[in-house]
């Protein structure tokens, strides 16, 4: 046994100090050299994690704009969701109109764009490809040599991009793309039926494994998981997210041939992926119709169910349904998270998944079993609409928090308002049907809170692995759901105008979401002076086709469209010309009783949200004892602000978490981009960037210099449409 002295333990102390900061010192800048951005949400797990620390609590108020790149396309009403990737010092993004981009990332300098229209407008099959979808990621293959393939989709269409080049790789499918519409079901036409995708798919070796975005209406394709080979485009496997007879999950349909017209239950929100064990985990939504379940009654699995499947085959592992018959549209907005936390002092491979309802969600990612007690709990069960029959329970969380209220009261009623405002207030929340979580959609109208937006959505937690504490942000939003009863419609006259036929078609399509006045309401924008932006058989082909939250509207026949397009563009002549009604053909399934008469934010005169503040939040969760460690209000209102009031606001998008202590997030309609202390919720640093940053930033580092970039679309919340992508970085060290 050797000792020394104390002079001597100082000394070799000392020096054992320095080497360890020498050695930390090289592993940051090893860490800063080479770290990349190179999956959705900073890997495969889903954690939206940098262990990047250049950038931290000291000096993250030194941030500048390193760089801006616009993408030179955006238009009035467009949108960028994007989570770009940065791969070997360049940066892969999208644009508003789905153009796939590579830039430097070191300095925003554009190096190469691929352009998917005219191509996007007609699919594989020469069917028309619906829709201007949203796209939040996009995925690489990483090949040898460098030679990396981008999968992106734009309209029905999964693309194959050359990383180096920009070009389509024409091996892959038909020049470089297959149609999503091609090998999803077998027993009914899905052709004219919006097929798209707006998240990132998943690279398990030598597949690319595609989730979905359909039509939210009665008839709309199944959700079903794909996986495809990355070379060729062939499809390797398929898992039936609506179970047909002989499956798992199939007992839970009342009807036996539902399984052949119900559609959706659909994996949205993208992936994440346990390499090692070869897991990959899925979060659905729910079953089409959205809102009046009488044609798919019984549990309905897979629709808002946790999936767990083999990623070589696609087979059943195990799976977890957090609603039963879901009557809100409470998807599933995001993919489960994965990470280790510790239960009864031993460390839980686990996944979190976070919900609308602002529920949390922890799971052993191996068995599916619950790491807290989720408990089946009585909810109203009660529907006045015929064929209804909700389920009478549904598996509510213990011990972790709901990150957002649930339910809604007189007594939650904005106050914030003129007296008279507020008495108005108290009148209309009278008419409408109110009460606890899961409270079922009515004819009068049903305040359903959170709403159809959230507590969480599509932008999901960040998760430290370091600590297990998790970082969500939420809306606070009532909404009102209408149904309306298609049996009491008004007869329709044997003669009339595209004019009368057009306002009539528009009130029943249309008005629940943009509004008797036209003037919209929340994130459906107003349709006054389209006539300004549109042509005749443009806008035709938007009813047919949706665009981002439109839905397409396959009920409406030729005539039909045509006649809306006269009220709605202001075309006199066509409005004067004679509406010759033409009857579409129905299945009998989707003869339904009901149908959705609006779904609309539930607001004050003045526009504030209905109930009092706050409106956004952002909030830390240690998920290893289920304790809130902070609560901040994210974003401000102007009006609110100036009286002194932390109002938050409707938020979309996500955050990302570093090493540095940091917690990144824009999100907010006072378009900032914001800095949090992860320990404290202390902001620590805000600035205006171009536009709102409706995206999750990204965070990587190029030769020792660590940067954030978000993606600057705006387009929601009725605030300004921009195409930027900003980067930050710290100043140069003047030598």
């Amino acid at each position: 046994m050797i000792f020394f002295s104390s002079k001597r333990k100082n000394t070799l102390s000392l020096i054992l100090c320095c080497l360890a900061s020498s050695l930390a010192l090289n592993s940051c800048q090893d860490n800063l050299s080479n770290k990349e951005w190179d999956v959705y949400a900073g890997g495969k797990e889903r954690q939206a994690y940098s262990p990047l620390n250049q950038i931290d609590t000291n000096n993250v108020g030194e941030l500048k704009v390193a760089w801006v790149y616009n993408t030179k396309d955006a238009d009035k009403s467009s949108q960028i969701q994007t989570n770009p990737l940065i791969i070997d010092g360049v940066l892969y993004g999208t644009s508003p109109q789905l153009k796939l981009f590579a830039t430097d990332a070191a300095t925003g300098k554009e190096k190469w764009i691929f352009d998917p229209a005219p191509s996007m407008l007609i699919d594989n099959a020469g069917k028309q490809s619906y829709g201007l979808n949203v796209c939040r990621g996009i995925a690489v293959h990483k090949g040898k040599n460098n030679e990396n393939r981008i999968f992106y989709t734009a309209g029905s269409s999964l693309y194959c991009i050359n990383s180096a080049t920009g070009k389509p790789v024409s091996s892959f499918g038909k020049d470089g793309r297959i149609s999503l519409h091609d090998n999803l079901e077998m027993n009914r036409d899905i052709s004219d039926l919006r097929v798209t995708s707006t998240s990132a798919g998943m690279i398990y070796k030598d597949l690319i494994i595609m989730g979905s975005s359909l039509s939210e209406e009665e008839e709309s394709a199944p959700g079903h998981i794909r996986a495809y080979d990355v070379y060729t485009g062939e499809l390797k496997w398929l898992f039936r997210t609506i179970p047909a007879p002989g499956e798992k999950g199939y007992e839970t349909w009342e009807d036996p041939e539902a399984y052949k017209f119900v559609g959706s239950a659909n994996a949205w929100g993208g992936f994440s992926l346990d390499e090692k064990r070869g897991i990959l985990y899925a979060a659905t939504g729910t079953a089409n119709a959205d809102y009046y379940g009488g044609k798919r009654r019984g549990d309905n699995l897979f629709g808002n169910s946790i999936l767990a499947l083999n990623a070589e085959n696609g087979k059943y592992i195990w799976h977890f349904q957090a609603i039963h018959h879901d009557l809100w549209d409470w998807d599933f907005p995001n993919a489960p998270t994965l990470l280790t936390v510790k239960k009864d002092g031993k460390s839980v491979d686990a996944l979190v998944q976070t919900s609308k309802q602002g529920y949390v969600y922890l799971l052993d990612r191996v068995t599916g079993k619950p790491i807290y007690p989720i408990v089946e709990t009585p909810v109203p069960a009660h529907s006045d609409l015929d064929g209804e029959q909700p389920s009478p329970t549904q598996p509510i969380p213990t011990v972790i928090p709901a990150f957002a209220r649930q339910g809604i009261s007189e007594a939650d009623l904005n106050k914030n308002i003129p007296d008279s405002s507020y008495q108005e207030l108290v009148k209309r929340f009278r008419t409408f049907k109110s009460g606890p979580m899961f409270t079922p959609p009515s004819l009068e109208g049903t305040l359903v809170f959170p709403g159809l937006t959230g507590g969480g959505e599509w932008g999901g937690p960040s998760v430290d692995p370091e600590t297990g504490i998790m970082y969500i942000n939420a809306n606070e939003l009532p909404w009102i759901v209408t149904i309306a009863d298609n049996r009491i419609d008004k007869p329709v006259k044997k003669r009339q105008s595209n004019l009368e036929a057009g306002t009539s078609l528009y009130t029943k399509n249309c008005s629940g979401c943009h509004g008797a006045d036209l003037k919209g309401s929340g994130n459906f924008p107003a349709l006054v002076d389209l006539n300004n932006k549109y042509k005749t058989l443009d806008f035709k082909n938007l009813i047919s086709s949706g665009r981002r939250m439109m839905p397409a509207f396959k009920n409406l026949s030729d005539a039909d469209k045509t006649a809306i397009a006269s009220y709605l563009l202001k075309n006199e002549s066509l409005q004067k010309e004679e509406y010759i009604a033409e009857k579409k053909k129905k299945h009998p399934f989707y003869e339904v009783p009901y149908r959705l008469g609006g779904i609309k934010q539930f607001l004050t005169l003045e526009g504030y949200p209905a109930v009092s503040p706050p409106w956004g939040t952002l909030q830390a969760i240690d998920l290893n004892n289920g304790k809130v460690v902070w609560k901040e209000t994210l974003g401000d209102h102007p009006d609110m602000k100036a009286k002194g009031i932390h109002s938050g606001t409707e938020n979309w998008g996500g955050s990302v978490v570093t090493a540095g202590g940091l917690v990144f997030i824009a999100a907010t309609s006072d378009e900032m981009f914001r800095a949090y202390n992860k320990r404290t919720g202390k902001l620590l640093f805000e600035t205006k960037l171009p536009a709102g940053g409706y995206a999750s930033p990204s965070i990587y580092s190029i030769k020792g210099k660590q940067y954030v970039v978000i993606a600057c679309g705006g387009g929601k919340m009725r605030t300004k449409s921009a195409d930027a992508y900003v980067a930050f970085s710290l100043p140069e060290i003047k030598k």
